[in-house]
Formats: structure tokens, C-alpha cells, sequence
């Protein structure tokens, strides 16, 4: 009797295989990311392994909202085997107030793209004094 349950795979998995896979909620092409804070910096660290970041990578930043974008083409062909994989990626993640985005840096190695974000000194609160009305 065939079993209809998949077969668990041998060796590790296929790395660009996991970019073509449903993520839960039904995201495809998710890109992994991690946000701290290093020192007086914001970071964002994406795992986009195969990329080239000249090419393939794309940051912008509009108000709050910094978007990442990336696309990854790939084709291999030999006498006896071809093989592609492609697709698209893309996050927007909403900044901290305290972000100065006028001197964000970014950088990639390794498959990993980290943008680092210098953060203002926070303005100081005030009270807004309530006006009584009809006196």
C-alpha cells in the first residue's frame, strides 16, 4: 500500500526551495527578518541568501516605512540537467519615531542584508493644558 504522507527528505533541504514554499497565513515568499537595537542604532538584519546587492536589492525608506525588496533569478544549465529558481520578496516594517533616516547604512555578507539606523535623542514629553469651554 503507497502511503500519501510526503517522504522525509534526505541530506539538508534546498534552501531555495524554502523561498517557494506557503509560509503560514498564506505569505509566499517570505523574507526573514530580525529588528533590535545595538547601542544608540536601530537594525535590521534579512537573511537573502544568493543575492547580489547591486542587482537584486532594493531599500527604500518614505516617512516611517522602510520597504526591502529582492528578487532572486537563477538558471543552471549542463548537457545532462537544468534547473531555476526564481521569485520575489518583499517586507515593509514601520520604524521607531526615534529613527534618523536621513543616515541609514546598509550592507550585505554571507546572505545576510543588516541596515542600521541611527536613532535621534528623544524629544521630551509636554502637557497640552485643557481649555474649559463656554468661559
Amino acid at each position: 500500500m503507497t502511503s500519501m504522507l510526503p517522504r522525509p527528505s534526505r541530506g539538508l533541504p534546498d534552501l531555495f526551495q524554502m523561498f517557494e514554499t506557503e509560509w503560514p497565513f498564506g505569505e509566499r515568499h517570505a523574507m526573514r527578518v530580525e529588528t533590535f537595537t545595538d547601542k544608540n542604532q536601530f537594525v535590521v538584519r534579512c537573511e537573502l541568501p544568493g543575492m547580489d546587492p547591486d542587482e537584486d536589492i532594493h531599500i527604500n525608506v518614505e516617512g516611517n516605512q522602510l520597504k526591502i525588496t529582492a528578487e532572486r533569478e537563477y538558471e543552471e544549465r549542463t548537457d545532462q540537467h537544468s534547473e531555476f529558481h526564481y521569485g520575489s520578496f518583499s517586507r515593509t516594517l514601520l520604524l521607531p519615531s526615534s529613527c534618523d533616516t536621513e543616515n541609514i547604512k546598509a550592507e550585505y555578507e554571507a546572505g545576510i542584508l543588516s541596515i542600521r539606523i541611527p536613532r535621534k535623542e528623544a524629544e521630551r514629553s509636554k502637557e497640552i493644558p485643557v481649555a474649559r469651554k463656554g468661559k
